[in-house]
């Protein structure tokens, strides 16, 4: 996932984050956070021939805390993603599931390491690898990487047009085609994997996902699911204050379940419709309640950057990455490492470095790093894949829209968006809300969005036609599927995978 910002020193020194640490000798290449050793991201490089081998040491800064971390350290961590109106930038990222032409079953890991070699090869991008495996590539601020079930995610790069976040994608979309087409596999847009079974999944040879799983086997097939058998599109999008960030939180936390239905792309799984538009996201009702969710908090006068640290240091963590090596302390407490005191690691201090990936392990509706990461939607075709920045950037970049949204919302309740996150899945935009249905509400919404689009003044606005058409329908993009799928297809999804093929 890609960072938005690059925070200057003042923002850190203000929040008492510039503190003394002691460096290792290690060479390093810092990526995000230059000013701040605690918040160092680590990508360290070598040249074999004219390609960069990147090791996938993202998250571990060369530099040894002499004071714990405070609080104050971690609201700076969030503080220090303050930015300018004119340097707000557009972050997308989206994930598709890789399938043989022939057979329709999942590709293996050894064809996505072959697809990413020849990609590399061919459009020179960097390696990323965890030892001896090869887990994704690098280009610029552009990200490729893998997901635990072989899903292939594209983080783009901090752009500042919604005609940028369409170039990059579709560029992406045609290198892995050129390449995968000559392989014979070929890659979906869809929320879950229509016909494959959880055991049929491939699992990508990296650490930290397998202690994930481990932990999240706990809640049965239902948390593995999750991990192995969704797609989704996201957009991380900046802030300018803690005020600023407030607005845009409650904003999009509210709305998060407009967009699930404006985006519903999940409606089969192993061979037959489930009985949800969007199954990816109803999944995620059943996993870890502690991480997931609403947050309901976020609406109290009381939020800001310090309620966001206290829920994320009340959520127990999964994994820490040390010297390398990626260890297991699902269920520990970050602030029991904050004294020293983690059972795993006795005496060890953690950096920021460790806290931005406890951050990682966090997954509610709209979550919160150094930008807010908009995670409501399911993946789909192109169109839908640009439409779902162009639809947040309408309404959150923008101050009457954002306005708008604000006003609306100002009286739903708990139980009401609640409500709204538990039935959109199954009901989607005909779900009942208040004295009509939701389908009126997300129209009135996407004409906010595109308004918001046209005052910035980028001719950005035709990104959301086809959500703009979605709502005026009422008809989810799932429900097209399942009308073909019941009438044009037979009831069969083999052609499902014709249909939505990159």
């Amino acid at each position: 996932m890609s960072l938005l910002s690059q925070p200057g020193q003042a923002h850190f020194m203000a929040y008492g984050v510039k503190r003394n640490m002691v460096a290792s000798n290690k060479k390093e290449t810092h990526v995000g956070f230059p000013s701040s050793p605690h918040l160092a991201k680590t990508w360290v490089g070598r040249k074999q021939g004219h390609k960069v081998i990147v090791a996938a040491t993202a998250t571990e800064a060369n530099v040894f805390p002499t004071e714990p971390l405070t609080k104050e350290d971690l609201v700076g961590y969030f503080a220090s993603g303050c930015k300018p109106r004119e340097e707000w930038r557009i972050g997308t990222e989206h994930e598709k599931f890789g399938f043989q032409l022939r057979t329709l079953c999942p590709i293996t890991y050894k064809q996505i390491e072959e697809l990413l070699n020849s990609v590399a090869a061919i459009y020179d991008w960097g390696k990323v690898m965890e030892g001896d495996n090869l887990v994704g590539l690098k280009k610029g601020k552009l990200s490729i990487s893998l997901e635990t079930g072989g899903q292939l995610e594209l983080s783009g790069a901090p752009v500042k047009t919604l005609h940028e976040t369409y170039a990059e994608i579709k560029s992406h979309l045609c290198q892995v085609k050129v390449v995968a087409t000559k392989m014979g596999i070929g890659f979906l847009g869809i929320g879950f994997q229509p016909k494959a079974g959880l055991k049929d999944m491939p699992r990508m040879p990296k650490p930290h996902l397998e202690i994930l799983a481990r932990y999240f086997d706990k809640d049965g097939s239902v948390g593995i699911d999750t991990m192995c058998r969704t797609c989704t599109v996201q957009v991380n999008l900046d802030y300018s204050s803690e005020a600023d960030m407030i607005k845009k939180f409650r904003a999009s936390l509210a709305l998060q379940p407009i967009a699930t239905a404006l985006f519903a792309n999940s409606p089969f799984s192993e061979g037959k419709p489930n009985g949800y538009y969007s199954l990816r996201s109803h999944i995620w009702t059943a996993n870890d309640k502690c991480r997931i969710g609403m947050l309901p908090f976020v609406f109290d006068d009381s939020f800001g950057f310090e309620r966001y640290v206290d829920y994320a240091l009340d959520v127990p963590m999964l994994y820490i990455y040390k010297e390398k090596k990626y260890i297991d302390c699902a269920g520990m407490s970050f602030r029991d490492f904050m004294a020293g005191k983690l059972p795993c690691l006795p005496g060890e201090l953690p950096t920021l470095n460790d806290w931005e990936n406890h951050l990682r392990t966090l997954y509610p509706e709209v979550r919160m790093k150094t930008f807010l990461e908009m995670r409501g939607a399911d993946a789909g075709p192109l169109a839908m894949l640009c439409a779902l920045p162009a639809f947040w950037v309408g309404l959150l970049y923008d101050e009457v829209s954002l306005q708008n949204v604000l006003g609306m919302i100002a009286d739903w309740t708990v139980e009401e968006r609640e409500m709204l996150r538990n039935k959109v899945p199954k009901t989607g935009l005909k779900t009942p809300f208040r004295d009509g249905l939701l389908r009126h509400v997300a129209e009135e919404v996407v004409k906010w969005a595109k308004d918001g689009l046209e005052r910035r003044g980028f001719k950005e606005s035709g990104f959301l036609d086809e959500v703009a058409e979605v709502a005026k329908a009422g008809v989810t993009p799932a429900e097209k599927l399942l009308e073909m799928h019941q009438r044009k297809w037979r009831q069969c999804v083999d052609p499902l995978f014709h249909e939505l093929l990159y």
